[in-house]
């Protein structure tokens, strides 16, 4: 029996340059059965049985030669002879005669005693003349007879095998890699070595290689049009080309080229043949399949140009024409979904968004520009303008993911196609909001109203003739207020607050004149009630006066009608009234707005009329006539003669025909005659028949428009005479540049132009006598 040292006996191990000369020998703990080796390794030290109680009790110093004993060379030809045919088995996948173990041994005592160069060689030869043997499975059949994809499976087949058994011969030659190899860096691992030798003997030859990508790219044209192929024969031979680092050069290209090429032939045709929506979706779909497919089997180094090829293909080359042909259709539609994909695919081509973006605004510009330059349209042109914002707002948020650039665009565009017909828009927008303020509108409650405000203010601040907006909004809030139809104050004060926050405190101070012009006078009426009471002739009519401060209010034009002669003396009473508090000032009353209730009875019974002063004066003739003229009532009211047109046709002509006319018609004219209507019949006891003063006459409109015209000149005489005394001297152009700086509303060079004539003429300033292109201001 023998004792291997190299387990319990510290340092007795026989190294082939062992460091320390002398080894002490201590005494081990224990002796296992497993400690006798009968067949020791080479270079162990052993102690007979006999030894061991001396080993027990003494400390031994062994002194070792340098000189180790040397392999034969019979040893090193035996051991290489069993391992080549260990080697051969795995390749041929035969059944190996000798246990691993000791075949892993052999190769760590070969490597010991310094044979490691000439193992490595010859281990490398024994493998490239299997590899090399190899090729001629796949030469000997003409491409005809191997159908491509029996072909792959046989080359994945090869390559499965040979991964297997570089594997398995790496296990045996495991020291050999680990010690020789990894110590010299210019030699390639046992792994690396298999590798290199398929990649030069197999996948290097031309014709191989060749049948190998053709076959991977037939099949891959197969799924893409529709067929199952088999994705792991893909996986493993697309792994292999990886593996083998030829993958870019011998496939990518050429899988890119093709790519490209069916891509582009197929663009081209579905551009043709289906509608935008439809394409848009197919191009998601195959953008998908493309990035399933490089989940599956192609390269993840291959993903960005396999994508970018494919959205240049189907969205680059055919970016104009998706727009062109289905931008505008899928906006009309309101398609959300289609205009999602849209953005989503144009953001991933270059240039995308910015051509969509342009599309988008002339989009905007051209619908808008139509719903602003109709002038049949100009009684839908708000509620077309709240819809079509709230249709964008929709899709930038929705579809183009709130971005900015898109939001920014839109507004510009709005801007655009909104001041293209000046001062319309902005007349319009003031006569919608009216038409919201006013008692009776029923539509909205005060949530929605003040939505309906909100928006009507974004649309407001795209126009740049804020000034018509704000002339035509006074002279209704005017009537509102005076007429008694306003349907909230409120509404009415919240309306005001969003005008102030957007244009400033000087925009409003007249409007919020106005309504203290208001509040002053129901004090003044408190009064003026108290002070009736204290009358000793008392009056039966009950008066109402609204105090308006003249630079608040619009102008009105003086009419002089014959009132009753008890109205005439109340209007003094409280003319006495009034300048006995304020002395100084003088009252001028407007009949145009005045109103009144009148008490009628018909055969039907009592009712009482809201009517206009104009509407008064008519209807208290038949108190002591049953038949008028149109001459007569002109004579004996006083009112001028389209406004009597327009009071008789709303007595007679309207829903509540208090009088009747004769002859009948829409129209009244000079001959016609007037009569009590007593057999008039209505459900209301109150009948208010005063709305004729709500409505603007084409007079009012005209004088609304001229008077802001005359208040931009006047504003641009101000502004020049401002420049010019703070200048002294100016030339013309930066005049006019300063005036466009200054101008809050549009206004053209030759207008400019008129007004710096005018000035010149009325000596405000002089043109320079040598250079008529310069001002100078005259103090």
């Amino acid at each position: 029996m023998v004792l291997t040292a190299e387990h319990k006996i510290q340092g007795a191990r026989l190294d082939p340059d062992p460091t320390p000369p002398t080894l002490h020998i201590h005494k081990p703990t224990h002796l296992h059965p497993l400690d006798v080796d009968p067949t020791p390794p080479p270079g162990s030290l052993f102690c007979s049985e006999g030894l061991l109680d001396y080993f027990e009790n003494t400390e031994w110093d062994i002194f070792c030669t340098r000189n180790r004993p040397k392999l034969t060379d019979s040893y090193t030809e035996d051991t290489w002879m069993k391992l080549r045919d260990a080697v051969s088995a795995i390749q041929n996948s035969t059944s190996i005669k000798y246990n691993l173990e000791e075949l892993y041994q052999a190769v760590e005592n070969l490597c010991s005693y310094k044979v490691s160069p000439v193992l490595y060689k010859q281990l490398r030869q024994v493998c490239e003349d299997h590899v090399q043997a190899q090729i001629h499975q796949f030469r000997e059949y003409p491409s005809s007879s191997l159908d491509s994809l029996l072909f792959l499976k046989r080359m994945n087949r090869c390559w499965q095998d040979h991964c297997s058994q570089t594997i398995m011969i790496r296990s045996i030659f495991l020291f050999l890699d680990r010690t020789y190899i990894l110590q010299n860096s210019l030699l390639p691992s046992i792994w690396d070595t298999g590798l290199e030798l398929f990649r030069t003997h197999i996948v290097s030859d031309g014709a191989v290689q060749s049948r190998t990508v053709e076959g991977i790219l037939e099949q891959i044209e197969r799924e893409r049009n529709g067929e199952t192929v088999d994705r792991s024969l893909l996986r493993s031979l697309l792994g292999m080309l990886s593996d083998l680092q030829v993958y870019k050069d011998s496939f990518e290209q050429r899988f890119l080229t093709e790519t490209n090429r069916l891509y582009a032939a197929e663009g081209q045709r579905l551009m043709q043949e289906r509608d935008v929506p439809e394409y848009l979706h197919h191009v998601a779909r195959r953008l998908e399949e493309e990035n399933d497919r490089v989940i599956s089997y192609l390269d993840q180094s291959t993903q960005k140009p396999l994508i970018t090829t494919v959205e240049k293909q189907l969205l680059g080359e055919h970016l104009n024409a998706i727009l062109q042909k289905g931008l505008w259709m899928l906006l009309d539609e309101n398609r959300v979904c289609e205009l999602m994909l849209l953005y989503e695919l144009l953001n991933k081509v270059k240039g995308g968004l910015t051509a969509l973006l342009q599309a988008w605004r002339d989009y905007i510009k051209s619908f808008g520009g139509e719903i602003v330059s109709s002038p049949e349209k100009d009684k839908e042109m708000v509620q077309e303008l709240l819809d079509f914002k709230d249709k964008m707002d929709h899709v930038t948020q929705r579809c183009f993911q709130r971005n900015d650039t898109f939001i920014n665009a839109m507004k510009e565009a709005f801007e655009s196609f909104i001041n293209k017909r000046p001062n319309k828009p902005a007349e319009l927008i003031a006569k919608y909001v009216d038409s919201k303020l006013r008692a009776g509108n029923k539509e909205a409650t005060e949530e929605e109203l003040e939505r309906i405000l909100d928006k009507i203010m974004i649309i407001f601040r795209f126009i740049h003739g804020k000034d018509v907006f704000e002339a035509f909004y006074k002279k209704d809030l005017a009537k509102r207020l005076l007429v008694g139809k306003s349907a909230s104050v409120d509404a009415e004060k919240s309306m005001l607050s969003k005008l102030k926050h957007e244009c400033g405190a000087a925009f409003t101070s007249k409007l919020e004149g106005m309504f203290k012009d208001m509040e002053l006078s129901k004090d003044i009426m408190i009064q003026f009630k108290q002070y009736m009471q204290n009358q000793s002739d008392p009056s039966n009519i009950e008066l109402t006066v609204n105090i308006l401060t003249m630079g608040y209010w619009p102008s009105y034009t003086p009419m002089d009608v014959h009132l009753p002669a008890e109205m005439v003396k109340l209007q003094e009473v409280f003319k006495l009234f009034y300048l006995g508090k304020h002395s100084g000032r003088k009252l001028q009353w407007q009949p145009t707005l005045g109103h009144a209730v009148l008490k009628t009875e018909f055969k039907e019974g009592k009712k009482e009329l809201q009517v206009s002063l104009f509407q008064t004066l008519v209807l208290l003739m038949f108190n002591e006539s049953d038949e008028c003229s149109v001459e007569e009532i002109r004579a004996a009211t006083g009112i001028e003669d389209g406004e009597l047109k327009r009071t008789l046709q709303s007595l007679a002509c309207g829903k509540a025909r208090v009088l009747n006319k004769m002859p009948r018609g829409k129209d009244v004219e000079d001959a016609d005659c007037f009569h009590f209507n007593s057999d008039f019949r209505h459900k209301l006891f109150r009948i208010k028949i005063n709305q004729i003063q709500m409505k603007e006459t084409v007079e009012e409109q005209v004088s609304t428009t001229e008077r802001v015209f005359q208040d931009r000149q006047y504003q641009i005489d101000a502004a020049v005479v401002r420049i010019m005394k703070m200048r002294k001297t100016l030339s013309h152009n930066l005049l006019v540049s300063e005036l466009y700086n200054q101008l809050k509303f549009p206004v053209k060079p030759a207008d400019l132009k008129k007004r710096i004539e005018s000035l010149i003429d009325r000596d405000y300033m002089e043109r320079d006598k040598e250079n008529p292109n310069q001002y100078h201001y005259v103090a």
